[in-house]
């Protein structure tokens, strides 16, 4: 991925992000303050913003919107991310269970001895004499 699309990257200042997001700088402060939002510091204690941290208002936007508090807000976004930490740990789990069941699939076919199926005659039963 090229530095110009790492969304990671924080280039918005205050008042860039504010404007983007079409709320006002002092209410990224708040989010701030409330632990919803935390934008990268320049060595002056300057905020930058990304594109992460825009998508993460954008989202906070949304759930404000439906009526949650910022606590609510909080809450979302924290099970949200639980959510996801699950979701990839059960697709790491999945993929260890693939490559595992494949590994036993290949030791079992070289364990397995190939039976001889040719067909036998019957003659019947001998009588002892």
């Amino acid at each position: 991925m090229s530095a110009a699309h790492d969304p990671t990257k924080a280039v918005y200042v205050i008042s860039v992000a504010a404007e983007l997001a079409g709320v006002h700088p002092q209410t990224l402060r708040n989010y701030e303050r409330s632990g919803l939002l935390d934008p990268t510091r320049t060595a002056g204690g300057s905020r930058r913003f990304s594109e992460r941290d825009l998508a993460r208002l954008r989202r906070i936007q949304e759930l404000t919107s439906e009526g949650l508090n910022l606590e609510g807000v909080r809450r979302v976004l924290t099970l949200e991310a639980e959510v996801e930490r699950l979701r990839r740990q059960v697709e790491e789990l999945e993929a260890e269970h693939r490559r595992t069941v494949d590994e036993v699939r290949r030791s079992m076919r070289r364990e397995i001895v190939p039976l001889n199926q040719a067909p036998t005659i019957y003659v019947g039963r001998r009588q002892s004499r």
